[in-house]
């Protein structure tokens, strides 16, 4: 379906055009299948009840105009041409766009941010120079802490619009695709068939989903193809048969036309049009898996006069047949002639389900994306393909969206009331993309302010007013994706809340290093056999939940290793970049820090793997670290050195501030950053004795087996605590934390060799 993407960022300039070509074929089946899908609703949605069918054809035209220029402005001048360049080292999305921000300001809550990671090379983006106007702007964002928290409260509601994306367009998508049954049965007993076919093919697709789409996604691109070939056939008949002077309805002044004759009932019409851009998001968001000359010739050669020539020739078929009353006679497969309608509707049936799982992967993959921000709780996420990148599959999420699409189904039983739901949950993620690309504008392509101002206004206009018209049908259907996003919105930023006060308790609570070293035969600690592993959420210190396991055990093992599984603002985290790895304490001490850096779109090691990855990093930072004894000046041995380990034996040496909590470079000059690369003298007859000896016993402890301890943790509030407070964590947190995976589960680690320590946090 789409190809591997695990060699990060790709040089599109080395792409051939046959790759290009193969690309922009590809991304039919993934990119656009919720988007060519919408002819089967969109005139349905509109002439609904809020307008009426008259002779004078002014309807038709207006609504054709609408559409015309609403596909013209928004999916390829806004998304085309504009917002697919504000790719984050080639991924889309949401929270690319939110990383990107991020990166250049200092506006993300989670608070363990070092200038380490500003090294990574998928960091680092080249953009011209900041100017005056655009570091003010900077500066007062980062003044106010309130505006860091509308921010994330803002890329919460686009994720949370997302998903509820993922619950509508499978529902309205199938339904509508269904629904050219009615032509073919009389209206009562239409009813009665097409709810339960709906209801099926909804649980099958929803079943399937654990198998992983790359089974059968070598079907996605031909079954969209064929149908685009087929709306634009059908659409140059109805033009060439019915009306071909349909082409005049293109110019703006049938827009006016339009909402001066139906005034309000026109202007409430416009959540009906608003969903030809449904899908139009996912040419952003599925940028990784693809490239932007793909996605841009896939939209201009082929899904844009297709949509185009369907809409069009649907409204030469409306022009001509003035007397139909009922809405389901005004609806795509009425325009299809009944010598066709059959394959064309098994056609149909076959693109909406495409459409479907597009939408419903993409809902996964923003999810997964959530937890690695600490913006979600953790849930199980299956890999369901080990050679495409982003295949993944969340089995409790899964089978809620599935509950809610058939309640929505069933619920409804119409388009108009689904097409309501959808339509405000679509141009809601719109909005939320339009005003992240404005920040996008000033802070990351630090182009002058004035310019992002007027692409926010004359986009977020035209959003605005289509957010307006599906706002006023909140009673009509509108409601649902409200109703689902305060409950996310509360569920994301309980958890993010949580996450933050916890990681504030841990430093505050933290133990110094003399009392580690402090500790010994003297005080009757037992040094055991053995690695074991502390997991942390701190860079620095001791964390709490070890001087607890100490006090209550006296003993812990021969290699000491302190972990810290943190997630960077980037999409991917080459691997030898992943392990940043120092010493704690003197060497005879033997222990270690290891941080272990991931992307938001990285895909965590299984247990075998990373053990492997971790202990192979240890072995690299002593040898390197006896290598370079001679040419390094003499530092103090504590956990103020840490070494980027990786495959390419050019590890960076940085230090850590224990006291702020952040890591800056060894050496640093007036305005740049720069960092210290050794190579290693792989002479092994001169390594130093004790860094053999260290060797020798790291080999030992990994042959005694490794350990994992781990906080287990119970949050209450202080007395005296805000009520709102209280709801978030002796409630809701806590609600969420007991029915959900453990740290333990998310990082995978072997029930046999765990843990846990008991922490109680009073938050």
């Amino acid at each position: 379906m789409d190809p591997e993407c695990a060699n990060f960022a790709k040089d599109r300039k080395k792409d051939s055009w046959r790759t290009t070509l193969l690309l922009a074929y590809q991304s039919l089946g993934v990119v656009y299948g919720d988007l060519s899908i919408s002819p089967l609703y969109v005139y349905k949605s509109t002439f609904a009840e809020d307008i009426t069918h008259s002779e004078t054809n002014e309807e038709v035209y207006g609504v054709l105009s609408f559409v015309f220029w609403t596909l013209t402005l928004i999916p390829l001048f806004k998304y085309v041409f504009i917002v697919l360049r504000a790719d984050d080292n080639g991924e889309g999305g949401t929270f690319a766009l939110y990383s990107s921000i991020c990166r250049h300001t200092n506006v993300c809550l989670l608070p363990n941010r070092q200038v380490a990671d500003e090294e990574l090379s998928t960091y680092k983006l080249e953009y011209p120079k900041e100017t005056e106007r655009s570091s003010r702007i900077k500066t007062w964002l980062e003044k106010h802490k309130n505006l860091h928290t509308a921010l994330l409260v803002v890329v919460m509601l686009g994720t949370c619009m997302v998903i509820g994306d993922g619950v509508l367009t499978p529902a309205i998508s199938v339904f509508s695709a269904v629904s050219g049954l009615e032509l073919s049965m009389s209206r009562n007993h239409h009813e009665y068939a097409v709810i339960p076919i709906t209801c099926f093919i909804l649980v099958c697709l929803f079943a399937l989903q654990h198998y992983g789409t790359h089974r059968v996604g070598f079907l996605f691109a031909p079954v969209i193809l064929a149908w685009l070939i087929c709306i634009s056939a059908l659409g140059i008949y109805n033009i060439l048969h019915w009306n071909p002077r349909i082409y005049q309805a293109m110019s703006p002044y049938y827009m006016f036309r339009f909402l001066k004759k139906t005034k309000k009932s026109g202007w409430m019409s416009l959540g009906g049009i608003l969903l030809c851009m449904t899908g139009s998001e996912a040419m952003f968001a599925d940028l990784g898996h693809f490239s932007y000359t793909a996605i841009q010739i896939a939209f201009t050669s082929i899904v844009y006069p297709a949509l185009i020539l369907a809409y069009m020739g649907q409204a030469a078929y409306l022009s001509r047949h003035h007397k139909i009353h009922s809405s389901y006679q005004i609806g795509f497969y009425v325009s299809v002639p009944e010598s066709v309608r059959w394959p064309v509707l098994l056609v149909a049936i076959l693109a909406s389900v495409v459409g479907s799982q597009a939408i419903i992967t993409g809902t996964f993959s923003i999810i997964n994306q959530s937890q690695s921000l600490s913006c979600f709780p953790r849930v199980k996420v299956v890999h369901t393909s080990n050679k495409i990148h982003g295949q993944i599959y969340i089995p409790e999420i899964n089978w809620l969206l599935m509950i809610l699409c058939i309640a929505v189904t069933v619920g409804f039983r119409n388009t108009k009331h689904i097409s309501n739901a959808s339509g405000l949950a679509v141009i809601t993620v719109m909005l939320v993309t339009t005003c992240l690309t404005s920040l996008v504008i000033i802070l990351c392509w630090h182009k002058p302010p004035i310019l992002a101002l007027c692409f926010l206004l004359f986009f977020g206009s035209i959003e605005a007013l289509y957010f307006s018209a599906s706002l006023i049908k909140f009673l009509d259907g509108a409601w649902l994706p409200i109703l689902l996003a305060l409950i996310l919105v509360t569920v994301m930023f309980t958890w993010h809340y949580a996450t933050i006060k916890k990681y504030e308790y841990d430093i505050q609570n933290k133990v110094t290093l003399d009392w580690l070293l402090a500790l010994g035969d003297k005080l009757g600690i037992v040094r055991v056999p053995g690695i074991g592993l502390v997991y942390t959420d701190i860079i620095s210190g001791v964390p709490a939940n070890f001087s607890r396991f100490v006090t209550n055990l006296p003993a812990f093992h021969k290699i000491l290793v302190f972990v810290c599984v943190k997630w960077v603002p980037v999409p991917y985290v080459p691997p030898p970049e992943r392990f940043l790895v120092g010493r704690v304490g003197p060497p005879n001490h033997r222990s270690y820090r290891c941080i272990v850096r991931y992307g938001y779109r990285d895909v965590h090691q299984d247990v075998d793997s990373f053990e492997s990855e971790l202990f192979d990093s240890l072995s690299d930072f002593i040898r390197l670290e006896g290598s370079n004894k001679s040419s390094q000046q003499e530092q103090p041995e504590d956990d103020s050195n840490l070494t980027v380990i990786g495959s390419f034996k050019r590890p960076s040496i940085v230090e850590i501030e224990s006291d702020e909590d952040s890591i800056k470079p060894v050496q640093q000059e007036v305005k740049k950053k720069k960092v210290r690369f050794f190579i290693e003298k792989n002479n092994s007859s001169e390594m130093d004795k004790l860094v053999r000896d260290e060797l020798e016993e790291l080999y030992e402890a990994k042959e005694s087996g490794m350990a994992f301890i781990l906080g287990h943790s119970h949050v209450q509030t202080k007395p005296g605590s805000s009520v709102f407070k209280r709801l978030a964590i002796d409630c809701g947190y806590n609600f969420l934390r007991r029915n959900c995976r453990g740290p333990d589960v998310a990082l995978k680690v072997p029930p046999a060799s765990l843990l846990e320590v008991g922490m109680v946090y009073v938050l």
